[in-house]
């Protein structure tokens, strides 16, 4: 005899919770990217879309768990991008050239992703280190790069010999700095790093830094 299954829960109720669970998140990723994770209140999340601290404690146990799972859906998006990057029909240098203009893109287009990230390191990495998702879940990118890598090595347009997460290190730190810091650098030096008639100018540069880096040499002009 079969075993007997449970009743599964109506498709509109589905679509209703999942629908819930999104608008919470979206919220709360803009309180805590505000905010921080300590300044940040359940409260003032649940007034904003017109629910309880217990609808929000229902479908995520509590502020710490919310947090991850912000954390989560934050990395998901830049994790779903790399795993559609298709470079394979390029040869190496264009093909690393536009994994860093991706990785460009998305810092640029995505800051409260870099509000995130910044709150998170502030915490050391508790809750990253903490998500059985997040923990365990390595960048595709890598493994794009170590391919990329490999392919310019043997056809001799790399010649160093560069590991990949220094690679990715790398490309992530130029794009991360540009929008975490265009207000101080700006204070600093009179420059808006994320200013539109200079964001061709800095994603170029991105790319041909990389390039330089890899082949040992600067790009030729033109």
């Amino acid at each position: 005899m079969s075993a007997v299954r449970p009743p599964s829960r109506p498709a509109g109720r589905q679509r209703d919770a999942a629908r819930t669970r999104a608008e919470i998140l979206d919220v709360a990723t803009e309180e805590f990217a505000r905010l921080g994770y300590t300044g940040a209140r359940i409260d003032e999340i649940a007034a904003r879309i017109h629910t309880t601290k217990r609808m929000i404690y229902y479908y995520f146990g509590g502020k710490e768990q919310l947090f991850s799972e912000v954390l989560e859906r934050a990395y998901a998006v830049i994790r779903e991008q790399e795993q559609r990057l298709d470079v394979g029909h390029l040869d190496p240098a264009a093909a690393i050239r536009h994994l860093a203009e991706l990785t460009f893109d998305h810092h640029e287009a995505h800051p409260d992703f870099i509000r995130l990230v910044t709150i998170e390191n502030i915490h050391e990495a508790q809750h990253l280190a903490a998500s059985p998702t997040l923990g365990e879940v390595s960048s595709p990118a890598i493994e794009v790069i170590g391919r990329i890598l490999a392919e310019g090595r043997a056809q001799g347009v790399f010649t160093a010999d560069v590991d990949a997460v220094d690679l990715h290190a790398m490309i992530s730190s130029f794009c991360f700095f540009r929008v975490a810091n265009r207000h101080t650098f700006g204070a600093l030096f009179g420059r808006d790093l994320t200013a539109k008639d200079r964001r061709d100018h800095y994603r170029t540069m991105l790319g041909d830094m990389v390039l330089a880096y890899l082949t040992g040499s600067a790009p030729a002009e033109g």
